[in-house]
């Protein structure tokens, strides 16, 4: 047979392991085209958002392509890579394996006897199990057994990333000042209880507090909280402004809606926290302040738009809410903490108090950017009395 026969049987019992769930991974390799780079080509199932797609890593000299494609499109795709430069190829089903080249196609006893995971990001270690842990079931993530339901999925994911990120920026912390937690807005508990979790698991002894404005959510987490043997995690019903912070070390606030975040960072800030971690939702007070007084400069250009305002306005309130923390002695970190695979962009900020003093060319850095966007007094300034 020729090599385009091959080709095409190779193709067929590609298709065929997708179509009776025996497929387990796929590579291209001894690439002869014309594509500047590229080496190999590897190709594994994965979920996202609850449906199955084909995740193909494009492997060149000095970099990673990854791209996900629906089963028809992969079906295509690797044929014609095969027609056009790729002269080696190998499938791996639960039945045989397959493997081709230029002068041959052989079938092999199969290497593998099961699927991988298809979980999207399954290389990387979980610091939240799902197996034992009772607070996930009640929360709908689990069943009785562990198991991560199908619709939970991109939750599970989100608390195991929140928890990564936090965990990452708690071990610069002494353990002597992980001792009171406050994590504002805790609404239904999901993150809250992971913290927990997770600093029960890691050996510290702290003291965690979910506050939440809805007095139902409260009653329901503090049940879980005590049918799950958390004896130190706790919800109380209250606002971030009205709650007591004093004591905190760490203060938390993820998708507190426009001015409640500046509230959190002010309570941080008030309460000395050694560390501030918040997630803003929506920057409705800055852009206000933006079109009411329409400055005119150099981005008139852009801020003729409604899109580029907001995008503005919400990078405007961000990037003067890091260098008022900067200004009370914290070191700052912004960035986005969850892949918009899963959820809507979030930006987090992050400050981690230092012992520098206050350096009067952050004020002149905030009044200068003031003054170009057109804003009178950011939300947080008239907090600390600025």
């Amino acid at each position: 047979m020729t090599f385009a026969d091959n080709i095409l049987e190779f193709i067929t019992l590609f298709e065929t392991s997708l179509s009776d769930d025996s497929f387990v991974k796929l590579s291209l390799d001894y690439y002869r085209g014309e594509e500047a780079g590229l080496k190999s080509v590897h190709v594994r199932r994965i979920i996202i958002k609850r449906e199955e797609k084909l995740s193909f890593t494009y492997r060149y000299k000095t970099r990673d392509i990854v791209k996900n494609y629906a089963k028809s499109d992969a079906i295509l795709n690797i044929h014609d890579r095969l027609q056009n430069g790729f002269e080696l190829g190998a499938l791996c089903t639960t039945a045989f394996d397959l493997v081709l080249d230029k002068k041959s196609l052989k079938r092999k006893p199969a290497s593998h006897t099961a699927q991988p995971s298809l979980d999207h990001d399954r290389s990387k270690s979980r610091l939240i199990a799902p197996e034992g842990k009772g607070y996930l079931h009640a929360l709908a993530i689990t069943d009785a057994t562990g198991h991560v339901f199908k619709n939970a999925q991109d939750k599970f994911r989100q608390i195991n990333k929140y928890v990564e990120i936090l965990s990452g920026l708690i071990k610069h912390i002494p353990p002597d000042k992980v001792k009171r937690i406050i994590d504002m807005g805790a609404g239904k508990g999901y993150l809250t209880f992971a913290l927990y979790d997770y600093l029960l698991g890691a050996g510290f002894e702290s003291d965690v507090i979910g506050v939440e404005y809805r007095a139902d959510l409260v009653e329901a987490c503090n049940k879980i909280a005590a049918d799950t043997g958390y004896d130190r995690l706790q919800f109380a019903q209250g606002t971030v402004m009205n709650f007591d912070c004093t004591g905190a070390n760490i203060i938390i606030a993820l998708h507190a809606c426009d001015t409640a975040t500046d509230d959190a960072i002010y309570k941080g800030i008030q309460a000395g926290a050694d560390l501030i971690v918040v997630a803003p939702c929506c920057h409705k007070q800055i852009r206000r302040e933006i079109e009411q007084h329409g400055v005119v400069n150099e981005l008139d250009f852009l801020m003729k738009h409604g899109t580029f305002v907001e995008r503005q306005a919400e990078m405007v309130t961000d990037g003067l809410r890091a260098l008022i923390l900067e200004y009370y002695g914290y070191s700052t970190k912004v960035f986005e903490f969850i892949s918009d695979a899963h959820t809507p962009k979030n930006v987090m900020i992050v400050g981690t108090k230092t012992i520098s003093p206050k350096d009067p060319t952050i004020l002149e850095k905030i009044k200068t950017a003031k003054s170009f966007f057109g804003i009178q007094k950011h939300h947080l300034e008239k907090l600390l009395a600025m």
